[in-house]
């Protein structure tokens, strides 16, 4: 069973990558938040792998920190939930956020998420209730305390907004450009300039 992957970043499209590893090409699929911290073509990259094994064979899935390979895991242990909802609850939420979520049960946040329809987000709050999400165990956030995405979110809708407009008006898909605007927001602080986080998203995109 593969676990890792250190090789060349040959090339990448929106849904997977594929790199290569004493000279064999490996296709791994990864979610957009991933995909968008990639650097140039030819670059060493190093992926952490889950495997799945279906009838028509065996996909790899890569994720650039364990913590997001462990949430991976623990969705897929929840009833209805497959390799791609996964993939788009990690697109929208790091390990720490899903925890939060899950320990406030906050089923909006996850629900936010592509293919995952209210049922589902219920489901998975309750389902992975006190599991540890991260390779460091259980994570029990303060009282009070708001995730980085949250933060990200609260920034004026105005500039949140026109930057996922500019980013999309130059050829990026609405998702690529939502995950590095909230990067991009993290970053600069929630009263970051329209001029200064389009920037900074264009620079996690690698462009």
């Amino acid at each position: 069973m593969i676990g890792r992957l250190r090789g060349a970043l040959l090339e990448s499209d929106d849904e997977e990558l594929l790199i290569e590893v004493s000279g064999v090409g490996y296709n791994v699929r990864c979610g957009v938040r991933t995909l968008a911290a990639l650097p140039e073509a030819g670059a060493e990259i190093i992926l952490h792998i889950e495997s799945q094994t279906r009838e028509d064979g065996t996909r790899l899935y890569g994720f650039l920190s364990k913590d997001e390979r462990q949430a991976f895991r623990k969705l897929l242990d929840v009833q209805g939930v497959g390799p791609k909802a996964a993939l788009s609850v990690l697109d929208i939420l790091t390990p720490e956020d899903l925890t939060i979520a899950v320990a406030n049960e906050d089923k909006t946040r996850v629900g936010k998420a592509n293919g995952v329809g209210p049922k589902l987000a219920q489901r998975i709050v309750i389902e992975l209730k006190g599991k540890a999400l991260t390779t460091g165990g259980v994570f029990v956030p303060p009282t009070g305390v708001a995730s980085a995405s949250t933060a990200a979110a609260s920034a004026p809708v105005s500039v949140n907004g026109e930057s996922v407009a500019a980013l999309m008006g130059l050829g990026i898909s609405e998702t690529q450009s939502r995950v590095a605007v909230e990067n991009a927001l993290r970053e600069l602080g929630p009263e970051a300039e329209l001029a200064a986080v389009i920037r900074a998203s264009l620079k996690v995109l690698g462009r």
